[in-house]
């Protein structure tokens, strides 16, 4: 069998495959270039609770009238959940320079803390801004230190930018996420 006859089967397969392909974009951690002291030398980020259409592998999008659209050809790399606790987890390792990681906690040694998030929006808009809100609770087992508190946050991107922009963004958003509690929730 000759070159041409090998290759020829697999690139249009490959082809093939890449017409019907969605895209999946993935999140990339921003440069953290601060750290931040916490009350806590370990906490446990739990689950993340997000809005149906902010959990979907769907990148969504608010148009300017707030119908929220989507496509099933444009696609998160991860499922979003799971994803963003990974980036919060991550984050606020990396600004505390603590034992911080998501839930199931991997360790003997129970955490100091343990973070739950509540998002109520965490969307992208056609305007160029990635908007979230919700609420944050620390639990604490002596229930001294316990808190909780709200948040609204946004990070403008360049709409012409695409899904990479509004992935970029969101990387961001989540980064800012952290660093707000860590700041207001974690002392």
């Amino acid at each position: 069998m000759t070159f041409a006859a090998r290759f020829i089967p697999f690139a249009l397969l490959t082809l093939i495959a890449a017409c019907g392909s969605p895209e999946r974009f993935a999140v990339s951690p921003p440069v953290i270039a601060e750290t931040m002291r916490i009350g806590f030398a370990s906490v446990e980020v739990k689950d993340v609770s997000l809005p149906s259409y902010a959990a979907s592998d769907e990148i969504s999008i608010r148009r300017e009238d707030g119908t929220l659209t989507s496509s099933s050809d444009v696609l998160w790399a991860d499922a979003p959940d799971r994803a963003i606790a990974l980036e919060l987890s991550q984050n606020l390792a990396r600004l505390t320079k603590r034992r911080v990681a998501s839930e199931p906690w991997p360790f003997e040694e129970f955490p100091d803390a343990r973070l739950e998030i509540r998002f109520s929006e965490l969307v992208a808009t056609t305007s160029g801004s990635f908007n979230t809100s919700g609420q944050y609770f620390v639990a604490v087992a002596d229930g001294r230190r316990e808190r909780s508190g709200l948040f609204e946050l946004s990070v403008a991107f360049d709409p012409k930018g695409g899904p990479n922009a509004i992935a970029r963004a969101r990387g961001q958003l989540i980064l800012d996420l952290a660093q707000y509690i860590a700041r207001n929730g974690l002392k």
